[in-house]
Formats: C-alpha cells, sequence, structure tokens
C-alpha cells in the first residue's frame, strides 16, 4: 500500500508483538470463572466460541489489523473467513497459504476477494456467526444493516479525527517529535494518527519554532528506497478531500506553513506533509477525518479549553496529552470521550490494553484479554449436586 520499506519493518515486528502477547494470555483469558463454592452446587461461567468469525480487514495496516483478530478468533475455537481489502489482496492470501501449511488446520482460515454487495450477502446469507469490520464510517454503517437482520452485534473500528494537547508543562522537544511523527506516519492513513493539535498559548510560538524543520525533513520517494520517509498515498482519489479542505480553511483565515499540495513522483501521487495554523472548529480540517499527512494547530488557553474541544467531534477513538503534571494528564484522560488516553505519546497500540473506539469510531474492542470476549460468549454452567428424598 506505498509504505516506505523503513516503516513496513515495524509492521513486521509489530506483528509479532502482538500475536505472541495475545498467545500468551489466551490461555487466563479463556479460562473458566468458577463462582464461590455454595452448599450443593457448582456453578461456573465458560466462554464458548461463537462459530465462523467473519473478518473484513483494511488496507492501511494490512498484517496489523487481520492479525487483531485472526489470533484471538482461532485460540477460542473459531473457523475465519478472512476478506482483506481489495487494496491489499495478497495479504489475505497469505494467511490462507500459511494455514495450508499446516495439514490439521488448513481449514480453519480461508480468504475472499469480494465486492461490497456481495459481503453485505454473505454477512446475511451465510452461517457467520460475527463480523470484525475495519474502515470507514459509512461502511460500518452499512455492516450493521446486514448484521441486524442476523442479530449479530460486530465489532467496528472506524474512523477518527484524533487530537493532541501540548500544555505549558510539556517537554516540548519531544512534544514537537510526537506530533510530527504521530500526523505523519504511514503518510497519515492511520485512524490513530493526529489529525488535530492544541497548544497552550504560552509556548505555541516555541512549539512552532521546533514544528516546522521536522516537517520539512520528510522525504517522499520510492518506498522501496530506504531513503525515503514519506509514501504515496494510497488512494490518489483522497487528493481531492486533503485540496478542498486546505483552501476552505485558507478561505476562512487558516495559513499554510509547510506543504499543502499534491506532488506526482514515478507513479505515485504524494501530498506534502503540511502544517497549518490559525484554524478553529468552524473548519472541516478540524471536524472531518482526512486521512492525510497534515496537521492542523490551534492556539488555546488551557486544559479546560483542550478537554472541550477534543470532545467536540462525531469520533472518539484516541486523545493525547503532552504534560509533565500528572495531576493534569488525569483530568484531561478521565474527561475525553475516547477509547484510548495518550500521555507524551500517541500512535500506538499496546497489545496488553483494549482497543476501540466510541461514538462513530465504533464499538466492540480488540486486543487484551477483553478482545477474546468479542469472539466468545458467555455459558451459565449451574448445576445441583447434592440431592435429597428418593
Amino acid at each position: 500500500m506505498g509504505r516506505p520499506i523503513q516503516h513496513a519493518h515495524n509492521e513486521i515486528n509489530s506483528f509479532f508483538e502482538r500475536a505472541h502477547y495475545l498467545c500468551d494470555t489466551a490461555k487466563s483469558a479463556l479460562k473458566p470463572i468458577h463462582l464461590p463454592d455454595k452448599p450443593g452446587f457448582e456453578r461456573r461461567i465458560e466462554h464458548v466460541p461463537l462459530g465462523i468469525i467473519f473478518v473484513i480487514a483494511a488496507w492501511n495496516y494490512p498484517l496489523l489489523i487481520a492479525v487483531n483478530s485472526i489470533i484471538p478468533s482461532l485460540l477460542a475455537g473459531n473457523s475465519i473467513i478472512l476478506k482483506h481489502s481489495s487494496h491489499t489482496p495478497e495479504i489475505g492470501l497469505h494467511f490462507k497459504r500459511a494455514f495450508n501449511q499446516l495439514s490439521k488446520h488448513q481449514h480453519l482460515l480461508q480468504s475472499l476477494s469480494l465486492d461490497h454487495t456481495t459481503t453485505g450477502q454473505v454477512i446475511e446469507s451465510c452461517p457467520v456467526n460475527q463480523v470484525i469490520f475495519t474502515g470507514s464510517v459509512h461502511g460500518g454503517q452499512q455492516i450493521l444493516t446486514h448484521t441486524a437482520k442476523q442479530f449479530i452485534q460486530p465489532v467496528l473500528e472506524l474512523g477518527g479525527k484524533d487530537g493532541a494537547y501540548i500544555s505549558d508543562r510539556a517537554n516540548l522537544k519531544l512534544a514537537a517529535e510526537g506530533l510530527v511523527d504521530g500526523a505523519m506516519y504511514n503518510s497519515g492513513q492511520s485512524c490513530c494518527g493526529i489529525e488535530r493539535a492544541y497548544v497552550h498559548e504560552h509556548i505555541y510560538e516555541r512549539l512552532l519554532s521546533l514544528l516546522i524543520p521536522l516537517m520539512s525533513n520528510y522525504r517522499p520517494g520510492n518506498p522501496l528506497d530506504e531513503a525515503t520517509t514519506l509514501g504515496p498515498l494510497a488512494q490518489a482519489k483522497r487528493v481531492s478531500l486533503l485540496r478542498e479542505q486546505i483552501q476552505q480553511a485558507q478561505v476562512q483565515g487558516a495559513r499554510v506553513l509547510t506543504g499543502g499540495k499534491a506532488r506526482q513522483i514515478g507513479g505515485g501521487t504524494f501530498w506534502e506533509p503540511t502544517l497549518v495554523v490559525d484554524v478553529d472548529h468552524q473548519m472541516s480540517l478540524m471536524k472531518q477525518e482526512n486521512f492525510g499527512p497534515i496537521l492542523p494547530i490551534m492556539r488555546i488557553r488551557d486544559l479546560d479549553e483542550a478537554i472541550a474541544l477534543i470532545n467536540d467531534s462525531d469520533y472518539g477513538l484516541t486523545a493525547a496529552i503532552y504534560t509533565e503534571d500528572s495531576n493534569e494528564a488525569e483530568q484531561f484522560a478521565a474527561e475525553v470521550d475516547v477509547g484510548t488516553v495518550f500521555r507524551n505519546r500517541c500512535d500506538y497500540l499496546d497489545p496488553a490494553l483494549p482497543w476501540g473506539g466510541v461514538k462513530q469510531s465504533g464499538c466492540g474492542c480488540s486486543l487484551s484479554q477483553f478482545g477474546f470476549l468479542s469472539v466468545t460468549r458467555h455459558k451459565a454452567i449451574h448445576f445441583q449436586t447434592k440431592t435429597t428424598g428418593d
């Protein structure tokens, strides 16, 4: 999907980190829960596999998104139909080939290439017991339409418009590096990438002086070149949305300090690393997901304003705060309405923590011990072990 080869290594490493963690935690996550003793009774709760899990994976992290669901589904005793994105179909075939090499398990995972219409027909007509979807909000709404007919409660990881607050108590060098990496990594094509930042007015100018050179250091080019640090957009059609958001923001008073344009290099369509200032929440740039390497910066007064602005969104995947003040971080974490809160970092999934969002960012979760709950159901065992009478 165009990721620079030096960054692609990171996905391989994270793939094994997640897979190993999920394998290691499966036994404890899936063991029966024995209730306290009650004379004459045995009571326990078992985690029972659902059956066939339909995994619909996205292209932007093709290995990681798939492994989040495949490992817990199989370890819980399910089988899988994997429909990978039409942009990365070889990843789906790769998983299928891997399982075909294991004679005992070659039927546990099947890979299909389907269009949207046929995908809906599979959910409604085939014996599918769970659907795990990663993609757009519109795609998630379509999935809900299909699963409702089968009374399936799907797991949906959808869009994000993730915000970050840089406090006047922040380590500015760490904050600048984190913001830029969080917004630019994977050419901005990350659901949990930073798409808006709110900076305390006391450190606003100093932070900008650190951001500009960092943004200018990115090198676009052939993804197979080890020197390339910015890859092309996976979908050239996305340029129109990025251009529209930037132009609309400029009409409303925003200024572009770096980037702001598309470039053609070889056969790829690139969007320059873009830093935008003088923005506000009247602009679609601060409200609508764009999935591009754009970092808009808004000057604000304090923590309370940051929390209010971050919550002023239809999305709720992640939020980040950069501060050396633990009390400030805890207030931020308690009041922002998101699935994951970061402090002094962003755009990273720890496999030991549940991953999911609120509002239009989706429902349910993957990873951690709780990810196994999405691919199992609770079965209550209620045995009377002592009887009286004839």
